[in-house]
């Protein structure tokens, strides 16, 4: 009697990416660290996927989205070098011996969505899955921060993993090492209605990189009074904006996403492309 092939066992977990709605920026250390952040994140229906299948002796890792795939026989070639880091960074962390880690982001690259904190949630718990272990929201979400600022070397904030492994609307509060969560309960009409009025598109040119990251925080530890004043002000409209989701206020919501990015222009003029000045102009004309 011939036998079936056997199948590798397969792991796998998705994670979605995030609207940024207010106080991006403030969670970012060292602001974060000396004077605490708030931010108010929703998830949308674009996703991370990390599928880990066990067997071999070596690695394979493929970034279907990115179209990039690369072979090593042991954990030493798990280095960091520009290529698939995060992916690496992962197996570094969480090891699960030989196998071959598949991962997909919806998102592209560059989209401003927290495609990479959504890619570190969905590469934790399916590493983890693949270990045996059990974690629960808030250490996902702790484990995937460490990967990326970590195991990965990326700056960035805190926000992205959290509201990934969460879901949902959210108001995350930032003293670090603390993260506080809080779900916002919004009324479901409200929500749809919410859905239909808000547009995402894409440009097509990336507003932001880690190199964005380091020249604001740069410029806030020289004491550059302009930068303090915006991530103040990011802190405060992401307080109303948490109010006013509750509150179902259409108008108010509206102020304050035009005051939050009038702030994060103050942080670096350069964040704004001409692509997403003309869609500001198109939408300030439509009133």
């Amino acid at each position: 009697m011939v036998g079936q092939p056997v199948s590798e066992p397969a792991f796998g977990a998705t994670a979605p990416v995030r609207l940024d709605l207010a106080g991006g920026w403030t969670d970012v250390p060292p602001f974060s660290a000396r004077e605490g952040g708030v931010v108010v994140t929703a998830a949308i229906r674009l996703f991370a996927r990390a599928e880990v299948r066990l067997g071999g002796t070596g690695f394979r890792l493929i970034a279907e989205d990115l179209h990039d795939q690369l072979e090593v026989s042991d954990s030493s070639g798990l280095v960091r070098n520009g290529r698939l880091d995060l992916q690496k960074a992962g197996l570094r962390m969480l090891p699960v011996g030989g196998c071959t880690l598949l991962t997909r982001t919806d998102a592209p690259p560059g989209s401003g969505l927290g495609s990479s904190g959504a890619l570190d949630v969905a590469l934790v718990a399916a590493l983890s899955s693949a270990r045996g272990e059990t974690r629960d929201p808030f250490e996902i979400a702790e484990t995937a921060c460490h990967l990326e600022a970590v195991e990965a070397a990326m700056a960035g904030g805190r926000q992205d993993q959290f509201a990934s492994s969460y879901g949902g609307f959210l108001r995350l509060t930032f003293r670090d090492p603390q993260a506080e969560v809080q779900r916002l309960k919004l009324d479901p009409e409200f929500m749809a209605q919410l859905a239909r009025r808000l547009v995402l598109c894409y440009t097509g040119a990336s507003r932001f990189s880690g190199t964005t990251i380091e020249r604001v925080m740069r410029a806030y530890e020289q004491g550059d009074s302009s930068v303090q004043a915006a991530l103040h002000g990011l802190r405060d409209v992401a307080e109303a904006m948490a109010d006013a989701l509750v509150a179902a206020d259409f108008s108010r919501i509206g102020q304050l996403l035009s005051q939050n990015w009038r702030h994060q222009l103050a942080l670096d003029p350069r964040m704004s492309t001409s692509e997403m000045a003309n869609l500001e102009r198109a939408m300030a004309t439509a009133g």
